[in-house]
């Protein structure tokens, strides 16, 4: 139970974490300039005036209902000072003896901080690369010893990897990257298979130092036509992501928020793709949108995916993979792949 001002949860919590309040964000502004200009007393006594009566006793509703659906959990302000402390107070008058997190916030952030750098320092490695659309993240789900970095993002990864829902803020990333870690070694695991990515997954940034160590481990090479690999696109890139913004908003502003998704996708490497090629592929995308739109037929999307692929992301992955060529220890179809990393203890 997180007991710090929503705005506070906002910026970074932890995975499995309500925000149960003890002041709202209007009520910490009033406190904070109230300890800058009269001090902490004045402070303190603010705050119980802004916390009292019947807005005290819904907030204690709230957390003696909290403590009772969750019996094994704890609560927790941003240091484990103040606002930790009096809640835990008015739960115990209330008849509730609950923990607290020691250190608050801050201590299990830097727990968690500490538990990523020694998983990159302590635990094994090994890479899936290979050109867009290969299916690399198929190759993930398929192993136990996998960590799957673009699901943690909520990204898939690439220029076009947005989802329909936002991606988390960097901290919370970090912090479930941190307890994905933590989960797998207490269960004895300690081998890593992880897509080979670049530094950031949308708008969330690895930590330098597994990025760092990224750079120096063995690489699996997935490989696939490319038929399969248009197709897989298609798949992920059109029609899932045309029917997560329609779960979201409906058909009709679903489908066109998906389609703006879509151009402003192509429109973000028009630098990169130079004008002429984007405003060929932009063409083409508009063509494959309004069939879509209106009969449903999703086939005239290969046409720019098979352009990008060859004009754009084919050179640009053909050139990564001559820079790893000697940390690639193997290449193979998807099976081969998963074969290989099985044989070699990372299955």
């Amino acid at each position: 139970m997180d007991v710090r001002a929503p705005i506070e949860f906002s910026k970074g919590a932890f995975p499995g974490a309500v925000n149960l309040p003890l002041m709202n964000d209007t009520e910490r502004q009033k406190v904070g300039t109230c300890y800058k200009q009269h001090g902490q007393d004045a402070a303190i006594e603010l705050g119980h005036q802004l916390v009292s009566g019947v807005t005290k006793a819904k907030r204690i509703e709230a957390w003696v209902a909290f403590a009772k659906a969750h019996p094994n959990g704890c609560l927790y302000c941003f240091r484990g000072g103040l606002r930790s402390r009096l809640v835990q107070s008015w739960l115990a008058e209330a008849g509730v003896s609950y923990p607290r997190v020691a250190g608050g916030y801050k201590a299990m952030r830097g727990f968690l901080l500490n538990e990523i750098e020694q998983a990159v320092n302590q635990c094994e490695f090994v890479l899936v690369g290979g050109l867009t659309g290969c299916g690399k993240t198929d190759v993930l789900k398929r192993l136990q010893r996998a960590l799957d970095l673009e699901g943690l993002a909520n990204h898939r990864g690439s220029s076009f990897g947005k989802r329909a829902t936002s991606q988390p803020a960097q901290i919370n990333f970090e912090n479930s990257l941190a307890i994905a870690l933590m989960r797998c070694q207490a269960n004895g695991q300690h081998r890593f298979v992880l897509e080979d990515e670049s530094r950031l997954i949308g708008s969330c940034a690895l930590p330098l130092g597994l990025y760092q160590r990224m750079q120096t481990l063995p690489v699996v090479w997935l490989e696939d036509t490319f038929d399969n690999r248009v197709s897989r696109i298609q798949q992920d890139y059109v029609v899932s992501l045309s029917e997560e913004f329609i779960a979201l908003s409906g058909v009709e502003d679903g489908f066109q928020m998906f389609a703006q998704r879509l151009r402003q996708s192509l429109a973000n490497i028009v630098k990169r793709l130079g004008h002429e090629r984007y405003q060929r592929l932009d063409t083409l995308m508009q063509q494959a949108l309004e069939a879509q739109q209106h009969s449903g037929d999703v086939t005239l999307h290969r046409a720019w995916i098979e352009g990008l692929l060859r004009e754009y992301y084919d050179p640009m992955y053909a050139s990564q993979r001559d820079k790893k060529s000697a940390r690639i220890t193997f290449s193979g179809p998807q099976d081969a792949v998963v074969d290989y990393l099985h044989r070699i203890g990372f299955g």
